[in-house]
């Protein structure tokens, strides 16, 4: 015990810098693309509503759809992260190249789909008759592509495992100035370039990706890792790839889950009328910028207990959590309490509906709750995965998730007629409630023994 107190300040220290310096990048990003939609959909929308919509309802599936290159991605970023704590050098190749090699042909396979069967897909999301032409154009070239970003997400991984976080955040900074650039000749014709619409759109956007990759494959094996030789596939590492999915798989489980309970909520918000549906659009993106910056520090806190475990450091790794925790709940108070007490002026900013405003500010009020249990729930669950404790997460998300948001947003929104108030509510149960089960969970230690890598003792 002496010698844990004895370390105590110094894994304190260690735990501010080293989050400091994978947070503020990650942050950045984030920010950076959402900057990166934002654009998309203001450049759209002077050329033509039509557009916007079709664009949209084509992202949404995308959406989707990038979640099952994240089975690899998570995967990559907790086994790298750990590896290289344990310092397994040709451990960490390794899972690069299979991670690599996975996702390119989970993409290939994906992106086939996309192309080929893009106007069954659109119009089984719903999408009208008069957008299906802009939709399909849209898809065929964005999502006939989507491999790129399979790939480029593989390589942002390697890079914040390794400490390296501000290059993808430089490459996302270049890519905004690329698209801005390509949407504006692109969509609009100027410097002697065709106005292509939403055609236009979507190549700039592959464009991007393009180079977003290209820059990140040169980062990666020119400051990193030089080269990936064979032999270290010979024969091949089938432990590695067990261990890619046993993390991916349930994560991505999880995120499906969630992703669905959210569909059917949707669908009971439709119960309650337009207004309604509009509100609780708005609310979503207004909110948005409340937990940006847990998902920053939960996935830096992600990386630095991946290198904690790795190096055999449990106490290092309890304290990461517990200072990302708190970090998250300030920043998240703060930003949801400014959001709430501005509520009615930015709504009114967005509408002139005077029903949608009331619904929004009283939803954002309520929001405040829900932020705090979101915060503790992404920093919690990106610790758990990152310890290699990744089944705990999916088995509580699915029961709490259905058992908790789910039927509740019918009961007290439509069933007691509590309206999108009674939503919120349900949502803001769900987030504490998981909040509360998964900090139980990481106090309890059990993540300790499901690590995938360990620093070899000397003695």
């Amino acid at each position: 015990m002496p010698m844990k107190e004895k370390h105590k300040p110094v894994y304190r220290h260690a735990v501010r810098r080293q989050l400091f310096n994978l947070t503020s990048p990650i942050f950045i990003e984030m920010l950076l693309i959402m900057l990166l939609g934002s654009v998309d959909v203001f450049m759209l929308s002077r050329y033509s509503d039509q557009t916007v919509a079709a664009v949209g309802v084509v992202n949404q599936l995308l959406n989707l759809v990038f979640l099952l290159f994240g089975i690899t991605t998570l995967g990559t970023s907790v086994l790298c992260s750990q590896y290289l704590g344990a310092e397994q050098k040709d451990s960490v190749k390794q899972v690069v190249g299979l991670s690599l090699a996975m996702n390119f042909l989970v993409g290939l396979a994906v992106s086939a789909g996309l192309y080929f069967f893009a106007p069954q897909l659109l119009r089984l999301m719903g999408l009208e008759d008069a957008l299906i032409s802009d939709g399909v154009m849209y898809m065929e070239i964005v999502g006939g592509f989507a491999f790129l970003q399979a790939l480029s997400m593989t390589l942002s991984a390697v890079l914040r495992a390794h400490n390296k976080a501000y290059y993808p955040m430089a490459v996302t900074a270049v890519v905004n100035i690329v698209n801005i650039a390509g949407n504006y000749m692109l969509i609009f014709g100027k410097f002697g370039f065709p106005a292509l619409g939403v055609t236009g759109a979507a190549v700039s956007t592959s464009l991007c990706r393009l180079v977003a990759l290209c820059l990140l494959t040169y980062i990666l094996f020119k400051k990193l890792i030089p080269s990936l030789p064979l032999r270290l596939f010979r024969p091949f590492p089938t432990d590695k790839l067990k261990n890619l999915l046993t993390v991916g798989l349930p994560a991505a489980g999880e995120q499906f889950s969630y992703s669905f309970s959210q569909v059917v909520i949707t669908y009971f918000t439709v119960m309650l009328g337009t207004a309604a549906v509009a509100a609780r659009a708005y609310a979503m993106n207004i909110v948005m910028f409340s937990y940006v910056f847990a998902s920053a520090i939960g996935q830096g806190a992600a990386i630095s207990i991946g290198h904690f475990i790795g190096r055999d450091r449990d106490d290092a790794a309890y304290t990461v959590e517990q200072y990302s925790i708190r970090l998250a709940l300030l920043v998240t108070l703060v930003v949801s309490v400014l959001s709430a007490l501005m509520g009615t002026n930015i709504f009114k900013l967005l509408t002139n509906n005077p029903e949608i405003i009331r619904m929004g500010a009283v939803v954002l009020y309520i929001d405040v709750v829900l932020e705090l249990g979101r915060a503790v729930n992404i920093t919690s669950v990106n610790s758990l995965n990152a310890a290699g404790d990744v089944f705990y997460p999916l088995i509580t998300g699915v029961i709490v998730m259905w058992g908790v948001a789910t039927l509740f947003s019918y009961i007290l929104g439509i069933w007691l007629g509590w309206g999108l108030a009674g939503i919120w509510v349900a949502m803001a149960m769900d987030e504490t409630v998981r909040a509360v089960v998964f900090e139980i969970r990481w106090h309890s230690r059990k993540w300790t023994s499901k690590a995938f890598a360990r620093k070899k003792s000397n003695a």
